[in-house]
């Protein structure tokens, strides 16, 4: 079943690629008492996720904490040196938090996976960004197969 808006987001174990190597991080610790944006995409380094998705968000940040949000993370079916090394090229820094979900369980919680093993890339996130406060889901926009219009930042901060 696919979460919605007023569910809470389950309670899964995320890694991110750090210098002295991979860091498990908590949805818990990432949404209790906070406003986080998550989006998450179909893959690091890919097309739209690389020259759309990525920078839209990188390039609102500063007006998404304006309107209160404390966390803005992305989230892809990769590994956690593939993150952070997708991270550090998009120029992230300390604005976005760059997460592995490499074996699909927050994606499969949520109920967002996107099955591409018919195309030899595996189980896959679909695209999506959500809003949640202290754990409960606010917002959520999913795309469409192969579309980038619902889950940009600027959507995002108009639903903010």
């Amino acid at each position: 079943m696919t979460i919605k808006v007023g569910d809470s987001i389950p309670s899964v174990k995320l890694t991110k690629g750090t210098a002295s190597g991979p860091q498990e991080v908590g949805t818990d610790e990432l949404f209790k008492g906070k406003t986080t944006v998550m989006f998450a995409v179909p893959g690091a380094f890919t097309p739209t996720c690389s020259a759309k998705h990525l920078p839209s968000f990188l390039q609102h940040a500063d007006a998404l904490k304006a309107k209160g949000v404390d966390n803005i993370v992305c989230v892809a079916v990769n590994d956690a040196f593939v993150m952070g090394t997708w991270g550090k090229e998009q120029g992230v820094g300390e604005k976005i938090v760059m997460l592995s979900d490499g074996s699909a369980n927050l994606t499969k919680a949520l109920g967002l996976e996107l099955d591409l093993t018919a195309r030899n890339m595996g189980v896959r996130s679909q695209r999506y960004a959500l809003v949640a406060k202290d754990g409960k889901v606010t917002h959520l926009a999913v795309e469409a197969p192969g579309q980038f219009e619902v889950s940009s930042a600027e959507a995002v901060l108009k639903a903010l």
